[in-house]
């Protein structure tokens, strides 16, 4: 497959199923209080007018209008969508989610008074066509937030774990990339000034082993699951045993046999609607 070009609606139709696969809604509880403290950190007026791009169960949805803004989550999973509607709706909160295509946002230009997306954006097959379609539903003066696995990360070393054992299709760039801060800078300087970085720790804290994290994500989170599945049995017993060997490493828990403490890392970058 790495040698091969891919057509470009069959690579979105991939990762749409990807995504939809699993139950992401449920990786994601496990760092929601990460995605708060990034929505805390960007101090946005109530009132303001806010996309949240890849917006997956809301996490970054939910304390965003919490705080309110006036917020719009797009993202290519329906069932996702769901979830965060239901988020919403309990905890008494107006949200607006739609399905879309983060290549293809379908706002209105300048639209928004922020763009913000957290391990979202990033998963997107076009990198230039992202930047582009952010910046194009901003209003100038406007404020671009974005969180990035970083390719030195915890999760940017299992990312290449997957990719040695599923090459990703011809041509495509590795979403870390979105996580380096030379490549970032490239993508957004003919749109975007201000550019800002910042390596911000967030963790993974939880209770199991690491072959029991490793099954955790096998299950709910979808790229893992359709890696597994792509695989032949002796194929995925070689992945997971890379995968084990890995949160074994990096695992810093006290108690190592039912408990599991990663210090993951992303890139947070802001940056200003030229």
């Amino acid at each position: 497959m790495s040698d091969v070009e891919v057509p470009l609606q069959k690579i979105k139709d991939s990762m749409r199923a990807t995504w939809m696969a699993g139950d992401f809604g449920v990786v994601a509880k496990t760092i929601s209080r990460g995605a708060e403290e990034f929505v805390a950190t960007l101090s946005l007026p109530a009132g303001a007018r806010v996309l949240d791009v890849a917006t997956g169960s809301g996490n970054v949805a939910i304390p965003l209008a919490r705080g309110g803004a006036v917020v719009t989550g797009v993202d290519i999973a329906p069932n996702l969508l769901v979830q965060a509607r239901e988020r919403a709706a309990a905890e008494g909160l107006t949200a607006q989610f739609d399905e879309g295509d983060a290549e293809q946002l379908p706002y209105a230009d300048g639209a928004f008074d922020a763009v913000v997306t957290m391990f979202g954006a990033m998963f997107a097959p076009r990198p230039e066509v992202v930047a582009a379609e952010m910046a194009r539903v901003l209003k100038p003066g406007g404020l671009l937030a974005m969180a990035n696995w970083n390719p030195g990360s915890f999760t940017g070393k299992m990312f290449r774990i997957g990719s040695k054992h599923m090459p990703p299709a011809h041509g495509l760039a590795a979403p870390s990339l979105w996580g380096d801060e030379a490549t970032v800078r490239e993508r957004l300087t003919p749109y975007f000034a201000e550019i800002e970085t910042e390596l911000i720790p967030i963790d993974f804290d939880m209770p199991m082993s690491p072959a029991g994290a490793v099954a955790f994500f096998k299950k709910y989170f979808g790229p893992t699951q359709v890696a597994f599945s792509s695989l032949d049995e002796a194929g995925g017993a070689v992945m997971e045993a890379d995968l084990v060997a890995l949160w074994t490493e990096f695992n810093v828990a006290d108690d190592p046999a039912s408990h599991t403490l990663v210090r993951n890392e992303y890139l947070q970058v802001t940056a200003v609607r030229r």
